[in-house]
């Protein structure tokens, strides 16, 4: 059964900093792309990163140059990196796992998804 678990997520101030971490379990993780998305309310889930096995991350506009993905296969765990956080960052952040190694930002095709855990960003 395949498990993917978030935490890191709380409360900060607007310039601050946040690191999530999702680690994985019952899949073979190093093998596919892993990302974070996130869904603030009344609005849409909307991706957030991308990093796969052996390309680099891909970024959603809104958060390239602030917020950094990365992996470590041998603790099967995915990190988010947030720093200089907005307002507008606050949402409830998922971790999602592909079946595949295709780089998307597509929600459709990430097969497995966290509980997510809540960011919120105070002015």
């Amino acid at each position: 059964q395949v498990q993917l678990e978030e935490s890191g997520g709380g409360l900060v101030q607007a310039g601050g900093s946040l690191r999530l971490s999702c680690a994985a379990s019952g899949y073979s993780f190093s093998n596919y792309v892993m990302g974070w998305f996130r869904q603030a309310p009344g609005k849409e889930r909307e991706f957030v990163a991308a990093v796969s096995r052996n390309y680099g991350p891909y970024y959603a506009s809104s958060v390239k140059g602030r917020f950094t993905i990365s992996r470590d296969n041998a603790k099967s765990t995915v990190y988010l990196q947030m720093n200089s956080l907005k307002v507008e960052d606050t949402a409830v952040y998922y971790c999602a796992g592909r079946g595949d190694n295709v780089l998307t930002s597509r929600k459709d095709g990430y097969r497995y998804w966290g509980q997510g855990t809540q960011v919120t960003v105070s002015s």
